[in-house]
């Protein structure tokens, strides 16, 4: 986890942008020594936001087995994941 202060995004944009790019992780930004925001590369976001959609649905998929309901099979699922993940893996490598 990096942490730095809030005015180093105005006086050092250029830097954290690439520390963003290059590490795929957030920089946190600090405000008179407390947390203030987060700042990050648009594709570890996008990628970030895919995996939490990704469990929500597999959240509600256990549920809904949980509850009874018929969801789909393991193979089905199986491919489904595997397509995620082949497609996550292909976006972080272009």
């Amino acid at each position: 986890m990096l942490i730095k202060p809030s005015a180093s995004i105005r006086q050092n944009y250029n830097e954290i942008a690439d520390i963003c790019k290059t590490s795929g992780e957030p920089v946190y930004l600090t405000k008179n020594g407390e947390g203030d925001l987060v700042v990050m590369d648009i594709e570890a976001f996008s990628r970030r936001e895919k995996m939490l959609k990704l469990r929500e649905e597999l959240l509600a998929v256990q549920e809904d087995r949980l509850a009874g309901r018929i969801g789909v099979t393991p193979d089905e699922l199986d491919t489904y994941l595997n397509s995620i993940i082949d497609e996550a893996h292909h976006r972080k490598n272009t």
